[in-house]
């Protein structure tokens, strides 16, 4: 993969999630009316900060330059930066990653770390496998140690492998449905109920329905929920309805409103990696407000990935220190005030 794809597969995965998270868990009527339309950054005087969405694509993108081409390494360097990461006091985590890392923390190793559970945390995090994992054969083995490391439900695992293999697909410039059917061959063995939602999404979006009307038809009419098996497909949907236009994906997954950060990182950096930095809209680049994990920093980290794709060596420093907490603390602050504002009117 190029260079362009590795790196707007991150920075469309942290802006989806920036652009959706002053909008998560709050209805589709809702949201628009506290915030206004999902158009532009909301969450801090009008600049974006990502989430754990964001920040787990960044791990996971570091994890796979530290593996040096050993699964076994890469779970290792993925669950010791989870650990660090848990001690940065970050304000959201979900209830399964939480109770993994405690795991973790008291010498589970990443191998059994994992709690059974179909939640989205894998799948958010995926996207970058795909593009930053040259060998096609290795993504599956990529995706499930990165799954296994904090859910254990088989369906998180097929999840998360439908947006590293999208993501694939994406950057190589091939359909939704070359995408499903190399989906159906790689899980021909398991079960199937993924790529059967992922079907009838690419054929709701080939009728010219919104995504909005597909969310309402698989049961997401009051918000797309942080089960694998709502968030996936609705992305899926986003990604065949605009496959080239970043904006108006991201847009219309946040409409949906419920997780709506989680389903916007994932097709953020399903089209970020076929339109590539350029694609995003600028005004959302230049909104971020962003520290230590700065554009130039991703930039950075994109710069390591391709590296290692390529069987350079990377020369790219990819580590932010302690300076994270700090970051934590005032993006926690934030959030308190989302969550009093939200006690308010309009309702």
């Amino acid at each position: 993969m190029s260079f362009d794809a590795i790196h707007g597969t991150i920075l469309g995965t942290v802006i989806g999630d920036a652009i959706g998270l002053p909008y998560e868990a709050l209805s589709r009527r809702r949201g628009v009316k506290l915030l206004g339309p999902p158009d532009q950054h909301r969450f801090v005087f009008g600049r974006g900060m990502m989430s754990d969405d964001g920040e787990h694509t960044c791990m996971v993108a570091r994890a796979i330059v530290d593996s040096e081409n050993d699964i076994e390494r890469f779970g290792r360097s993925l669950a010791s930066q989870l650990r660090w990461w848990l001690l940065g006091i970050p304000a959201g985590i979900g209830s399964a990653t939480l109770r993994s890392i405690l795991k973790l923390w008291v010498g589970v190793p990443p191998s059994r770390s994992g709690v059974f559970s179909a939640g989205n945390g894998p799948a958010m995090r995926s996207a970058i496998i795909g593009v930053a994992v040259s060998e096609h054969s290795q993504v599956p083995l990529y995706v499930r140690a990165s799954t296994e490391l904090t859910h254990t439900d088989p369906k998180a695992y097929h999840g998360a492998l439908a947006i590293a293999l999208a993501a694939r697909c994406s950057s190589e410039g091939r359909s939704p449905g070359e995408f499903v059917a190399l989906l159906r061959r790689e899980l021909a063995e398991e079960e199937n109920e993924i790529v059967s939602l992922i079907e009838t999404a690419i054929a709701s979006a080939g009728r010219g329905e919104t995504t909005k009307q597909y969310a309402d038809s698989i049961g997401c009419g009051r918000g797309v929920s942080g089960y694998v098996l709502h968030t996936v497909p609705v992305a899926i949907h986003a990604w065949a309805k605009f496959p080239e236009d970043f904006r108006s994906a991201v847009t219309c997954v946040v409409e949906c409103g419920g997780d709506t950060d989680t389903v916007a990182a994932c097709v953020g950096g399903i089209v970020g990696s076929r339109v590539g930095v350029s694609g995003i809209p600028e005004s959302w680049r230049n909104g971020m407000l962003e520290w230590p994990r700065s554009a130039e920093w991703i930039e950075s980290l994109a710069r390591s990935a391709h590296a290692f794709q390529t069987g350079e060596q990377s020369k790219h420093r990819v580590s932010v220190g302690p300076f994270v907490i700090v970051r934590n603390i005032a993006f926690a602050a934030v959030v308190l005030v989302h969550v009093i504002r939200r006690a308010l009117p309009p309702y």
